[in-house]
């Protein structure tokens, strides 16, 4: 099993992310460690809290650390143009010396696209938007300039210069388990699959609708790394989340994304998660 660690940008303070971040850099337990993306708290934190932006908070964090790979889990699609992402992404990865993990997403918060005055499509058409901008995005990753003609992202003699570090450009990682639309891009674009709190026959029951897909276009699924991110819940103790992690890896999980709370941004959390994954 591989780990990674994650740190929302949310009721806490760029310090606090920094500080996880940096404790992580030094275990090399951990893999990759990740920020959210949303404008504002989500889930059942109050919309008016502290929410910094994610990929300002990644390009500082980009300088903060030398040896972790650094992302987003996951980018929503619908906040950027994706040629814009794209040289984001670039740029991100010139900054960390090719570290940088690409975690994009359909997007889902309406009340956040509202707030900000932003188009979320309806699903379907969100859904063909999502699979147009990760070929826009692979495409700005080789050689430029780009010409394509399209129905939502049309581009004409686009420039992303300087490429990433990385040939061809960061792994992408897409989120979700939707078993048409998802996992069918999953299996088109991914080099890795993000299943969000998922936990034992329910995953292993997704990673066969994903081979389905992948059989379909010709895939090998050995070639997408398999991931869910499991929640540390400090009052339970570290013993719940080991058996998350057992119950992932049982289910054909190959990395688990520790989800730290904002209570729990501290190095001290850090260290005490990887020595109890260690056993």
């Amino acid at each position: 099993m591989r780990y990674a660690i994650k740190a929302a940008p949310s009721m806490t303070t760029y310090a606090a992310v920094r500080e996880v971040f940096r404790a992580a850099d030094g275990i090399d337990l951990y893999e990759s460690a990740w920020v959210f993306d949303h404008l504002e708290p989500i889930l059942s934190q109050p919309r008016s809290g502290p929410c910094l932006e994610g990929w300002t908070v990644l390009a500082a964090l980009a300088e903060a650390t030398t040896r972790i790979r650094i992302g987003t889990m996951v980018t929503g699609v619908p906040y950027r143009h994706p040629a814009v992402l794209a040289k984001m992404a670039s740029t991100v990865d010139v900054m960390s010396s090719g570290r940088l993990e690409l975690g994009i997403g359909v997007g889902w918060n309406q009340p956040e696209f509202d707030a900000y005055g932003m188009e979320l499509a309806p699903l379907g058409e969100r859904f063909d938007r999502f699979d147009e901008a990760c070929e826009v995005i692979r495409s700005l990753f080789g050689p430029t300039p780009v010409t394509r003609p399209s129905p939502f992202f049309p581009l004409a003699d686009a420039y992303c210069e300087p490429k990433p570090i990385q040939i061809g450009g960061p792994p992408i990682w897409i989120g979700g388990a939707g078993p048409k639309r998802t996992l069918r891009a999953v299996a088109r674009y991914a080099d890795y699959w993000n299943a969000p709190f998922s936990f034992g026959p329910g995953f292993a029951e997704t990673v066969e609708i994903l081979a389905g897909h992948c059989a379909d276009i010709g895939r090998d699924p050995a070639e997408i790394v398999t991931t869910a991110q499991t929640p540390y819940d400090p009052t339970g103790g570290p013993a719940a989340m080991v058996d998350h992690c057992a119950a992932l890896d049982e289910a054909g999980c190959q990395m688990v994304v520790i989800y730290l709370p904002e209570t729990h941004h501290d190095a001290a959390t850090v260290e005490a998660v990887a020595d109890a994954l260690r056993g």
